[in-house]
């Protein structure tokens, strides 16, 4: 029994005196785990591994909870870490699940996969000998990530290469950044994406900042979609960049006094004149709505997109072992106006779908000028913009369509392709420019590239219904016009042209005069 009853006990021993200090229910408690713990040593029908029934006694524990406290296995911790310090050991590939494949979307620059000449493109059909068919992208990376200085070979499928290749790549430190894409839209328009908050996220969105100033930013979209959150440290000196000192960012209430806190901004004389609209969508969720409810409740600045995701719940890490932990919610945080943004998550299926919550169950707070603002949903935009795509804009771009399309083009293996002098080519003289289109400093996608992208679709038998593609037409656009930039003049560039023509930040860019009124009267 002594067996059985070290673990089950270990994961009491855990979590009950954070969840409770009342004596009672603590010997109730170990009084019912010594009595399970002695009907499974004598009555199992097997002999049971002790280090699984542990995990499975405090994931069991933790389920009765709530949906964001969790256990870290030795993977998770491992990932929880670089997200954390922004920093991981592999190969350096961006990868992605394409049908069967596991593509190549690109090599991070300078990282050891660059530096051997792997492309865009590129199919890596097996790990270490084994298939990538069957397996995800995540779990592609991780079989790609490994200790410093350890080996793995991965066998590539190039166009035009002929046979498959092999290569055995050392594994090095790679830099996993929060803040990967920035840059200045027409009319002084400084754009910022923030994938996550971790330990230097505030520094890298710091030297985003200096940089676009330098490059004559007037104003700034901060981009918070997709970003599930991560530290509250980060999200407070984000915040903090932008609200002048002594503003109240977040404070957190826990049942146990010790973690009932007020944060607030400490530092001026940095861009709290900077004109500013946030961008969230439903993926926006934790540390990321914090920042978004500060400005918000501040009137600092204005909020374009959907509804956020409303995790108002704050987690501390509990170590375990060197390789295990415990993240369990120990406190909610409010915005400076006070409110809850947590969704309610008694129905686990109907919050995890992230559906967005009745308006008439939702508290009512004002912010510093009295704006309405709600709670209990998430952070509800100033403007909405909903930027679901097309059921067949969708199902192109999960396949991988766009991108394939895009590379075929650029390598001059589509009709259209084949007229096309791109700027890094010679340009063609005499008879031979003949009928070839040479491309300036930008790429548009008019009718004639819609023409070859739907002659490639049927040459690759993807079918496509003519009403079904018409309503999509301008998203496919849009997708076509990131695809072809970035294979012409990389990823970034890509990025930014897909900005210019994102709803979400055309309607960003229309409200900033009015973001630019609001800091007359902020306090």
């Amino acid at each position: 029994m002594k067996k059985i009853l070290l673990p089950l006990v270990l994961a009491m021993l855990v979590l009950l005196p954070t969840l409770s200090r009342d004596e009672d229910l603590w010997s109730a408690a170990e009084s019912k785990t010594r009595a399970i713990a002695g009907l499974l040593e004598e009555s199992y029908y097997k002999p049971l591994e002790e280090e699984a029934l542990a995990v499975a006694s405090i994931k069991g524990t933790l389920d009765t909870l709530d949906p964001h406290s969790y256990f870290l296995d030795p993977s998770s911790f491992s990932r929880m870490r670089e997200d954390y310090t922004g920093k991981y050991y592999g190969v350096g590939l961006q990868i992605q699940k394409q049908g069967d494949n596991i593509v190549v979307i690109a090599p991070i620059e300078g990282g050891p996969s660059y530096r051997l000449g792997i492309q865009p493109g590129d199919v890596i059909s097996r790990i270490n000998g084994e298939s990538t068919a069957p397996i995800s992208s995540y779990d592609a990376m991780q079989k790609l990530r490994g200790e410093k200085g350890t080996k793995v070979t991965i066998t590539f499928a190039r166009e035009g290469a002929g046979k498959p290749f092999d290569l055995t790549i050392t594994r090095e430190e790679i830099p996993l950044l929060s803040v990967p894409y920035a840059f200045v839209l027409d009319g002084g328009v400084g754009y910022i994406y923030v994938r996550n908050f971790g330990e230097e996220t505030p520094r890298e969105l710091e030297d985003a900042l200096a940089k676009l100033t330098a490059q004559g930013m007037k104003s700034l979209l901060l981009d918070l979609r997709l970003n599930t959150g991560g530290a509250l440290a980060a999200s407070i000196e984000i915040s903090d960049l932008f609200l002048p000192k002594g503003s109240l960012i977040v404070s957190t209430k826990g049942r146990n006094p010790a973690f009932d806190r007020e944060f607030r901004a400490y530092t001026d004389d940095q861009y709290e004149k900077l004109p500013l609209v946030i961008l969230i969508d439903q993926g926006t969720a934790s540390a990321s709505e914090i920042v978004s409810g500060a400005v918000m409740d501040h009137d600092r600045g204005l909020v374009v997109g959907e509804d956020s995701w409303g995790k108002g719940l704050v987690q501390q890490v509990f170590s375990l072992a060197p390789d295990m932990a415990v993240a369990l919610t120990v406190a909610k945080y409010l915005t400076p106006s006070g409110r809850s943004i947590q969704r309610d998550y008694s129905q686990l299926d109907e919050y995890l779908m992230s559906k967005r919550a009745p308006e008439n169950t939702r508290e009512v707070r004002y912010t510093d000028h009295g704006r309405k603002v709600l709670g209990q949903g998430g952070i509800t935009p100033d403007y909405p913009v909903e930027s679901n795509l097309k059921p067949l804009t969708a199902r192109l771009r999960v396949s991988g369509t766009f991108f394939a399309y895009a590379r075929k083009l650029v390598q001059h293996q589509t009709d259209l392709g084949r007229k096309l002098v791109l700027p890094q080519e010679p340009k063609e003289t005499g008879p031979a420019a003949a009928g070839k289109i040479q491309i300036g400093a930008t790429f548009v996608v008019n009718d004639a590239v819609v023409t070859d992208f739907r002659k490639y679709l049927e040459s690759r038998q993807v079918a496509t219904e003519e009403p079904a593609f018409r309503e999509a037409e301008p998203e496919i656009r849009r997708e076509l016009e990131r695809e072809i930039a970035g294979a012409i003049w990389g990823l970034d560039i890509g990025i930014k042209v897909a900005r210019e023509s994102d709803p979400v930040v055309m309607k960003a860019i229309e409200v900033l005069p009015e973001a630019a009124k609001l800091l007359d009267t902020v306090k």
